[in-house]
């Protein structure tokens, strides 16, 4: 039996929704360090899932996470897939950067957003191919 090669994939012609605007606006934002500007793209009680950490609820403790808490100093998201479904976008890719102790990583991750009706991430869940980061 002979298999057939398989076409390479099609760059899609569509416009992207406002959903996959708004969540490539959030890897740009968080990139650059533009933390309130990041943190306005949540609602007002938002939750955040990340592993080793309690859930972050309300912009005040998504703003402190950024700010103080998170192990990241610098780097860049690389978006490799991103998957619309109603009001919730999946998102693979890979995330190389330094961390505040000055080591070097790069790591796979997935993130998954829901959207409320004002277009705003009312939840985050994250999930990293690593431990801890």
């Amino acid at each position: 039996m002979q298999t057939q090669p398989l076409a390479p994939p099609q760059a899609s012609t569509e416009p992207a929704s406002a959903h996959l605007r708004a969540v490539r606006t959030y890897y740009e934002l968080v990139d650059s360090g533009q933390v309130q500007d990041l943190v306005e793209l949540f609602a007002d009680d938002a939750e955040y899932h990340r592993p080793g950490y309690e859930p972050l609820v309300g912009r005040a403790q998504l703003t402190d996470f950024y700010r103080t808490r998170r192990v990241i100093r610098e780097g860049r998201h690389t978006v490799t897939t991103t998957v619309e479904s109603g009001d919730s976008v999946a998102v693979h890719g890979e995330f190389n950067g330094v961390l505040h102790d000055d080591r070097e990583t790069s790591l796979r991750f997935a993130d998954f957003f829901r959207l409320d009706a004002d277009g705003r991430f009312s939840r985050r869940d994250t999930f990293f191919f690593a431990p801890l980061v």
